[in-house]
């Protein structure tokens, strides 16, 4: 992914973001059972104003709130069919965070304090894609020494070694590859990146969770195909989570737009579920994202009126 707009983002944006992803079964399927998290976060950070889903074949939904905080849309199809269109379109302003700079000489000392509850202590362990395992433990000792001396420089440092030590190269890793592999390859795309910064960040003691959502680019063309995206977050006590992307090297700002966050890929999936059909049960998936900014909300509005 490349940049369009300055590195430098010294204002808040309103983006669009319209994510359609369409699954054709091979056989007729009986029943289908499926949850999608694509609405974006509302925080101090960003505010979700509209938001609209759609599924086709039309069925009742019911939204929840996971875990993590996440609202998750929970869908049954109960009628045969060949295929389901899960779309999502939604308006989110995004802000410059308001915090300043990161606390600088926090160590994991600073992790004893009242803030470490449960929901923190998720995100220092093991998870079903990010295993904490002794390589991971060696790398991360490699590049900030025996310590941790400062949660967010380290954490940077580690993510900074990702972007410079892995390729980004598209179509070698999927959804299931796990941070062994990644390590093994050095090579993946935007999630493979964030996954491998987490296992890094969570061997030396620093509490780090996955980011799912989306980037703007600022220059795609009408006929480009964008993607979803994957960044990270550290938790820094007295501060709270900040996040950084390991693919583009830098922090998170303006130009990302949150959907929702858990321990690794696997507890934010956009949209996941499971079908019982007839045939081989094979099944192909379509997926189609854009992201464009809205520099004059009154006019854009009335023209999609």
């Amino acid at each position: 992914m490349s940049d369009a707009v300055p590195q430098q983002i010294t204002a808040g944006m309103r983006l669009r973001v319209t994510h359609s992803t369409c699954f054709h079964y091979e056989g007729e399927v009986l029943e289908s059972h499926n949850e999608a998290r694509l609405h974006p976060v509302s925080d101090p950070l960003q505010r979700c104003v509209e938001f609209a889903l759609k599924v086709v074949p039309e069925v009742p939904v019911v939204t929840r709130v996971d875990f993590h905080q996440n609202q998750v849309a929970y869908f049954d199809v109960m009628s045969a069919h060949r295929r389901l269109e899960v779309a999502s379109d939604a308006v989110v302003e995004t802000r410059v965070d308001e915090r300043g700079e990161a606390p600088s000489g926090l160590t994991l000392d600073a992790l004893e304090g009242p803030e470490m509850d449960f929901t923190v202590f998720d995100f220092q362990n093991s998870s079903p894609l990010i295993a904490v395992t002794a390589d991971a433990a060696d790398e991360a000792r490699a590049v900030i020494g025996p310590r941790v001396t400062d949660l967010w420089r380290d954490s940077v440092a580690l993510a900074r070694h990702v972007h410079e030590t892995f390729q980004y190269v598209p179509g070698l890793t999927d959804s299931r590859t796990t941070v062994a592999e990644a390590l093994k390859s050095r090579c993946g795309v935007c999630q493979d990146f964030a996954n491998v910064t987490i296992a890094l960040c969570r061997s030396r003691g620093i509490p780090a969770r996955y980011v799912s959502g989306y980037f703007f680019n600022g220059k795609t063309e009408p006929s480009e195909v964008e993607a979803s995206h994957a960044w990270m977050e550290v938790f820094l006590p007295g501060f709270g989570w900040k996040g950084w992307d390991p693919t583009h090297d830098r922090a998170a700002d303006p130009r990302y737009i949150k959907l929702a966050v858990g321990r690794d890929y696997a507890d934010v999936r956009p949209v996941s579920g499971r079908f019982l059909g007839k045939g081989s049960g094979s099944q192909t998936m379509t997926v189609e994202v854009r992201v464009r900014e809205l520099k004059e909300p009154a006019a854009e509005e009335a023209r999609q009126a």
